[in-house]
């Protein structure tokens, strides 16, 4: 499966006013369905839970990519970090999935294109 470098979308948001977020098999199914929402193909994912009442980090890999997740329960708040290529893959539809599992709200949202060939350096 090949992507042209210009199909490149890095989309970070931080979400507040989450729950589960210490919860690592909310956050699993959480990041499943997020690459199955953002048209990718789900490699392996890997997760690590800091202990009760602390946090999960999460990342999908992804054939376009990756998806992250790193939370903090007692804050109720995530960073999230979505890389796809492609022009099929939907990193939006990817985040807004992510907080319907959490049940919460995008309070930080920043769009990067990656690997754009239209202004290419020496």
């Amino acid at each position: 499966m090949a992507h042209n470098p210009d199909s490149s979308l890095h989309l970070i948001a931080d979400l507040d006013h989450c729950r589960g977020l210490g919860d690592i098999a909310l956050i699993e199914t959480s990041l499943r369905e997020a690459a199955r929402a953002a048209r990718a193909t789900l490699l392996d994912l890997r997760l690590h839970h800091f202990g009760p009442g602390m946090g999960v980090t999460g990342v999908a890999l992804l054939a376009e990519s990756h998806i992250s997740i790193h939370t903090w329960p007692e804050h109720g708040i995530a960073a999230v970090d979505l890389f796809v290529c492609g022009r099929e893959a939907d990193a939006e539809a990817g985040l807004e999935t992510i907080c319907r599992h959490l049940q919460g709200k995008v309070r930080r949202k920043q769009a990067v294109r990656r690997l754009g060939l239209e202004n290419p350096t020496a």
